[in-house]
């Protein structure tokens, strides 16, 4: 899908990849851009610089993305790219207890991370098969594809983030739906800032910019699975290849990151 002429929604529009994937649709020709964030006011600057427009979301309520969804179709027109965006990382567990998080939190995350992505689809499929198809973008993470050291809670979110958008593109396709997922590792964003010195980054730092680029590149070309960074696809090989050498190598990477050689589990 090229998105000049076409109506954008992006959840989380107001900061990181949300914002540049709007002022991307924007730059690229979009007839509308619509900015949703829980984040009122920054959605409201980025319309506002963009000719956009904004509405107040929590998407971790069914009824807010509902909103959005209802409100764009009728006031706007016909949604042809919802970018499902918006996400929350944290939740980082004890180290000795990968499960240690709160219920309170697990659900939060549940909420954000997967439900979001459902509510939007559960309004829009309806419509835009009516209309002969649609696109969704869902914003996941390279931890949906390999995994999070530090966080159960992110890795296992953003895993069925991807479970629940393979589903959706196999189970539409006939019908015109088509889904991608975008599945960067670290872009410069309040979410990875927040992660302090305790993030690596060992494939480096994309800029919120680059990975909408590498978005809509991948819009255009109709493929499922994004990545900003390219090298994702080959831990996924390894991962795949061997999965019992590529858990004992990442034990081994994080007994680097907490500093702990003499740690006694396989490598």
């Amino acid at each position: 899908m090229n998105v000049k002429g076409k109506i954008v929604v992006v959840t989380g529009a107001a900061d990181g990849i949300g914002r540049a994937l709007a002022q991307g649709a924007h730059a690229r020709g979009a007839k509308a851009v619509v900015c949703a964030d829980r984040n009122e006011a920054g959605a409201n600057e980025v319309a506002k610089a963009i000719g956009g427009t904004a509405f107040a979301c929590d998407v971790g309520k069914d009824t807010d993305v509902r909103r959005v969804i209802d409100a764009t179709e009728s006031r706007i027109g016909p949604i042809d790219l919802f970018c499902s965006n918006a996400g929350i990382g944290g939740h980082r567990s004890e180290p000795g207890n990968a499960a240690s998080v709160s219920n309170e939190d697990w659900q939060h995350a549940w909420e954000v991370n997967v439900m979001s992505h459902i509510f939007a689809a559960r309004a829009l499929l309806p419509l835009m098969i009516a209309r002969g198809g649609g696109y969704l973008l869902n914003t996941v993470s390279a931890a949906g594809l390999l995994n999070q050291i530090g966080s159960a809670v992110y890795a296992t979110t953003k895993h069925a983030a991807v479970g629940f958008a393979e589903n959706i593109a196999i189970s539409h396709r006939d019908q015109g739906i088509r889904v991608s997922i975008l599945c960067p590792q670290a872009v410069d964003t309040t979410l990875l800032r927040a992660a302090g010195k305790g993030a690596q980054h060992v494939d480096g730092v994309l800029t919120a910019d680059q990975c909408a680029d590498s978005a809509f590149e991948g819009i255009e070309a109709q493929r499922f699975c994004i990545l900003p960074h390219p090298m994702v696809a080959g831990y996924v090989k390894k991962k795949t290849d061997d999965y019992d050498r590529w858990i004992g190598g990442m034990a081994k990477f994080q007994r680097s990151l907490r500093g702990d050689n003499g740690g006694k589990a396989g490598s």
